[in-house]
């Protein structure tokens, strides 16, 4: 019998945790988990085609996810969260790429100086439990995660 996924991402959340991840730019090649305050430039914002329809991707083809307890592009994800949801960070916003409404592209700057990537009204959030680009391990995690489609709505389609 195989374990929920829910339940996967406790051990890989600790992991994470105990090696100082945080919340990262997926383009740096960390995976999306590289430490607080060391946010990097030149975050890009694309999209791309997957089991869900067309959803915002990173720069390498990680899938981007918004919590629907975001309210007004304001992250409300916490320390625990940030955890297994790392925050689409730069120290610059974020570049439209391919598909992307420009006009929808922002960035929230954070303490520490960080740059949150938001696009419509969702801050930009990556899974822990997508390790390679394409998979949607994350979507419709708890009721609260979704992939992001270009118009800026959230995706609430079962992979």
């Amino acid at each position: 019998m195989r374990a929920p996924k829910a339940l996967l991402a406790v051990p890989l959340a600790l992991a994470l945790a105990a090696c100082g991840g945080g919340s990262g730019e997926g383009p740096s090649g960390d995976g999306g988990r590289r430490a607080a305050g060391k946010a990097v430039p030149g975050a890009t914002v694309t999209v791309a085609d997957s089991g869900l329809g067309t959803i915002l991707v990173d720069g390498r083809g990680r899938t981007l996810y918004a919590f629907t307890k975001d309210k007004d592009t304001s992250g409300s994800c916490g320390a625990e969260c940030i955890a297994v949801w790392p925050a689409l960070t730069g120290s610059a916003p974020a570049s439209a790429g391919r598909g992307v409404e420009a006009g929808l592209l922002r960035g929230e700057r954070r303490a520490g100086g960080a740059v949150h990537v938001t696009y419509g009204d969702w801050p930009l959030y990556y899974y822990v439990g997508d390790a390679t680009a394409g998979e949607v391990n994350g979507q419709g995690l708890d009721g609260e995660w979704f992939a992001v489609s270009p118009d800026g709505k959230l995706v609430r389609t079962a992979p």
